[in-house]
């Protein structure tokens, strides 16, 4: 008797945790299914947000640009049809209160620019990236002495690292769009305010308020030519400016 008794018991943890283990795998198939319908919900309504993008069209985002040749940086410009040795270094020449940039090819060529637009005119994203890599590695997280150094340092910093916490994004979301122009060479955008000026990868999302980005619509996006890197602009701009 008392042995069936235990047969019983034991049977009867068995089975307890036989529907354990149900219950278990239930909760894990019902958890993995709700992962997935979460998944196509937020898919669902990422590509609805695209498609609110998408629907202003052509027409409408070509109202938001402005055709300007800028007859000096093209002439300072270099042909990108060639590509070029990869930078290795670079070099700052002080004149005056303005700042040259020398920037040094494998092959032992340079090329000295009068300015950061000038330079990002003349160089493509695979040369802007390695020099940031460049002046990355040389100062990291030093603090510069040298004001020029510390420009050059800020800009591309801001463009690659955007620290959202740092005074810069404070200080010009109260400041007048001046320009707002496109350098698709390089795939980078950049606004002047009234007392500064900021560089920002085409691509990239920054924490721009939607009153700057206002700002900078109504001043419409200047470009040498209309090409594909100017609407994918637009469209993000817009899209970041509802709020998505």
């Amino acid at each position: 008797m008392g042995s069936e008794v235990q047969e019983k018991k034991e049977e009867g943890r068995e089975e307890t945790t036989k529907g354990s283990k149900k219950k278990m795998l239930e909760r894990k198939r019902a958890g993995k299914e709700q992962q997935k319908e979460s998944l196509k919900k937020q898919k669902v309504e990422e590509e609805k947000e695209s498609e609110e993008v998408d629907e202003v069209d052509e027409v409408e985002l070509k109202k938001l640009l402005v055709i300007k040749k800028d007859e000096d940086i093209a002439i300072d410009a270099i042909p990108l049809a060639t590509k070029l040795p990869v930078i290795i270094d670079y070099k700052l020449h002080k004149e005056g209160m303005l700042v040259h940039y020398q920037l040094i090819r494998a092959d032992g060529s340079s090329k000295i620019y009068s300015s950061m637009i000038r330079m990002l005119q003349g160089i493509d994203r695979e040369d802007l990236e390695a020099l940031w890599r460049i002046v990355k590695a040389k100062y990291g997280d030093t603090r510069l002495e040298n004001e020029f150094e510390r420009v050059l340092y800020g800009d591309l910093k801001v463009m690659f690292e955007p620290d959202i916490k740092s005074d810069i994004w404070i200080m010009l979301q109260g400041y007048r769009v001046t320009i707002w122009k496109l350098i698709d060479s390089s795939g980078v955008h950049f606004v002047r305010f009234d007392n500064l000026h900021i560089f920002m990868l085409v691509e990239r999302r920054y924490p721009l308020t939607p009153i700057t980005i206002t700002n900078m619509l109504n001043k419409k996006l200047q470009t040498d030519h209309q090409n594909e890197m100017c609407y994918q602009l637009l469209k993000l701009m817009v899209k970041q400016q509802k709020g998505k």
